[in-house]
């Protein structure tokens, strides 16, 4: 039976685990693990790929990753070759590394962000790779660390995460803490590996279904989509209105543009949702996201002030 194809799309939010084949170890030492961070720094960077957690256990690692210009699946092939080749070398092994494909879950970042980061960074602790919290601060192999300001990772967003707890850096930092402490009496949370929000809401129909109806998912930001489309049009001075309307007139497509790169990016609405409140294809929201984040740069414009 064929593999089905992922489902995938500028600004999709995946949480991604991947094991060792038989459940063997991928990291033996300290060597193994170094080699895979600078390896996953440099594609991250280099196809422009959001991170906001992560932790290797030694037999599995998990990602919190959101889809940048270039499609996870790209980005994890060469991920995972790059790595199973090193290794192999290095331990004088042969054969495969990793179990079948990495297990790729789609995710509603603004419902599911805080817990499956909480959860992500956890897994240090569950798996008794540290013996206590206190150990789990400074541990340099799982993203927590970086958000409490121990440890650089600069493919890390870090300040993306802690916006969700505070807007001062400290007290952010604070709340963070003590929100991953209460979650250790949590356990395992089979809804943060088994599809979080397709799941709860009855899957992609219902979805779907969501959209035809025009019912937005209100983000943590406190925006939805006819919101960012009224700060747009605020900021660019254009009737909102058309800003729905397709055309090519050179405002027009700006506004539009903008309005792709930030309900994509940040409000984590999938390309093929995006497009059809517009009335554009997959291929042209991607072309519009691209536009958008150039404009965005340009004017030194951001959704959240």
């Amino acid at each position: 039976m064929p593999r089905k194809a992922r489902i995938d799309a500028p600004g999709a939010f995946h949480h991604i685990i991947c094991r060792g084949i038989e459940r063997r170890k991928i990291f033996y030492d300290d060597t193994d693990r170094d080699n895979f961070l600078e390896r996953l720094e440099n594609i991250l960077k280099e196809t422009s790929t959001p991170c906001y957690g992560w932790a290797l256990i030694p037999n599995h690692f998990h990602l919190l990753l959101r889809t940048g210009k270039v499609p996870i699946t790209n980005v994890m092939r060469r991920l995972l070759t790059g790595y199973a080749v090193s290794f192999n070398r290095r331990h004088r092994r042969y054969g495969h590394l990793f179990q079948n494909r990495f297990k790729s879950i789609l995710c509603q970042e603004n419902i599911y962000l805080k817990q499956l980061v909480r959860y992500i960074h956890l897994n240090a602790l569950r798996a008794k790779i540290v013996a206590e919290y206190k150990e789990l601060l400074k541990y340099p192999y799982s993203g927590h660390s970086a958000i409490m300001g121990k440890v650089k990772r600069e493919f890390q967003q870090v300040d993306y995460v802690l916006r969700f707890f505070g807007d001062k850096v400290s007290t952010a930092r604070r709340h963070y803490n003590q929100f991953v402490k209460n979650g250790i009496v949590k356990g395992r949370q089979p809804q943060l590996v088994g599809g979080g929000l397709l799941r709860s809401t009855g899957g992609w129909h219902a979805l779907k279904a969501m959209d035809r109806l025009q019912l937005h998912i209100k983000g943590s930001l406190g925006y939805n989509i006819d919101r960012v489309v009224e700060k747009v049009a605020e900021i660019l001075k254009i009737d909102a209105k058309d800003i729905w309307k397709p055309g090519n007139q050179p405002l027009r497509v700006r506004a539009r543009s903008l309005v792709c790169f930030w309900v994509v990016t940040e409000l984590g609405m999938s390309g093929t949702s995006v497009g059809k409140f517009l009335r554009l294809g997959q291929p042209a929201v991607s072309r519009a996201v691209r536009r958008g984040e150039k404009l965005s740069q340009d004017m030194n414009l951001k959704l959240v002030e």
